[in-house]
């Protein structure tokens, strides 16, 4: 047996072997605490800015640039996650080779898709601010943040893609430390260009560009580091089509989600000019961050779920892979029941830490209660797209990332505020009300698509092959 087969036995065998509970707490405390880090960072930012001159319109400039930076980290997403999840999968059949030339070929799409939106973003840059809901107000301080950050966006979708990859082969914590790297040195920079220096928003996308090329450069040093298993190798570098393809076809997923959000955010924003003003734009802005600790907490045990699931559906383990997804699931509804109740309870609390603004504050009050009051169903839909996509179902995945985000709450965020019109209510509590019962008909959506693949769980399920039958080994043949 050579070295590297006994380096990659000692990484990730413990997935098909050591007890459930375990491995899901080692593997999703370090995505947890990214997340959280990461989370508190864009919280961090937002307060800093917030408590400037002109906080409000800042937060809703940022609110405007928020949706654009998404759709970027998106790319990220496709490649990352989908690279990730297949990693897993090839790592449970010990084929090391082909996890070699997955990291090579993630690589050539991440570059491919960076070249093409730092493009399109600096030769449509001031368009693409407008499509998003940007005012004559908000353009002009959206377009100075965005023309600094973009570059460090780039850098984002690279970290995200090798982090992901480092997470999938066995190093869980290092990628954590490499993501709370970046995010507390961006924290770091934030105080010293805003608070220090007086840059304002300028300052904000220093501090997150300069931030994003350290983690960036710590995410590739431990692919050329010769303690590392899986590496950059000479022959993975050339890119192979059914690599891509088995990487996008997983990424699809998080990628559809992530861009029909913020396309969402966008239609999002127009509603919310028309019913209220950018105050309600920035109120969105405020919530929505609120929103995503509780979200980013979700993903993190999800992150933590799927090396666990993959590595065991493609061991064909159907005992732990049921056993891995049931208990993600528990842990996930637990997180949004506490999210649901300190939405409840204390909304002007988690508001004014963002702004002393009355007008801000009373807009968003209200829409934390109906943004926040269904966070244990979104705990549910969350857990069952990552799951399909750890388990290679990317349609399924896709269809039920889309469900709350498109499929309901598009046709919703129109008809809903005409209802509370003609009722004698406000159209603006109509938007709000709108993205309350999107979570309800995707929770149902999706359970009736778990249903459809309870067969999975099964004893004696076996995965479908993704290679070509040219490039299998014996071990490998259908």
């Amino acid at each position: 047996m050579s070295e590297k087969k006994v380096a990659v036995i000692d990484t990730t065998a413990e997935l098909g072997e050591r007890k459930i509970p375990h491995l899901l707490w080692k593997y999703a405390l370090p995505s947890v605490v990214t997340q959280i880090i990461a989370t508190v960072y864009n919280l961090v930012d937002s307060i800093f800015l917030g408590h400037a001159t002109n906080g409000a319109l800042i937060l809703a400039a940022l609110a405007i640039v928020l949706p654009i930076m998404n759709i970027i980290h998106a790319f990220g997403s496709l490649v990352g996650a989908g690279a990730g999840a297949r990693i897993s999968i090839v790592l449970g059949r010990k084929d090391i080779k082909w996890a070699e030339n997955i990291v090579g070929t993630s690589m050539f799409l991440t570059f491919f898709f960076g070249a093409l939106f730092l493009s399109a973003g600096y030769l449509f840059m001031d368009p693409i601010l407008a499509m998003f809901g940007a005012s004559n107000t908000t353009i002009r301080l959206a377009h100075e943040y965005m023309v600094i950050v973009l570059p460090g966006m780039f850098l984002t979708t690279l970290t995200f893609n090798l982090t992901g990859l480092i997470r999938a082969t066995g190093y869980a914590t290092k990628s954590m430390w490499i993501q709370i790297s970046g995010a507390l040195l961006n924290i770091v920079l934030d105080y010293i260009f805003i608070i220090l220096l007086g840059k304002g928003i300028e300052g904000a996308a220093w501090a997150t560009t300069i931030s994003m090329a350290f983690s960036a450069l710590l995410a590739v040093l431990h692919f050329v580091s010769p303690k590392s298993f899986i590496r950059f190798r000479r022959h993975a570098w050339k890119p192979r089509m059914y690599i891509i393809k088995n990487i996008l076809a997983i990424g699809i997923s998080p990628f559809s989600m992530n861009v029909a959000a913020c396309l969402v955010v966008a239609l999002l924003n127009s509603q919310l000019i028309r019913y209220g003003s950018d105050i309600a734009v920035s109120a969105y802005g405020v919530v929505n961050r609120i929103a995503m600790l509780v979200f980013m907490f979700m993903m993190g045990i999800c992150q933590g779920m799927q090396p666990i699931a993959g590595y065991n559906y493609g061991a064909r383990l159907q005992s732990r892979l049921k056993e891995i997804y049931l208990l993600a699931l528990k842990w996930n509804v637990g997180i949004g029941i506490i999210g649901t109740t300190f939405a409840m309870v204390f909304p002007q609390l988690l508001v004014e830490m963002f702004s002393e603004d009355a007008s801000l504050i009373s807009t968003a009050i209200p829409a934390t209660r109906f943004l926040m009051v269904m966070c244990p169903l979104i705990g549910f839909t969350v857990t069952n797209s990552q799951f399909f996509q750890s388990i290679d179902k990317p349609w399924i995945a896709i269809v039920t990332s889309l469900s709350r985000q498109v499929i309901f709450l598009i046709p919703l965020i129109y008809i809903v505020p005409r209802v509370f019109i003609k009722a004698g209510g406000e159209g603006l509590m109509g938007v709000w009300c709108s993205m309350t019962i999107s979570d309800v008909c995707g929770a149902v959506l999706s359970g009736l698509l778990l249903l459809t693949q309870l067969k999975v769980f099964k004893p004696g399920y076996q995965a479908p092959e993704r290679k070509p039958k040219k490039e299998r080994g014996p071990d490998h043949s259908e």
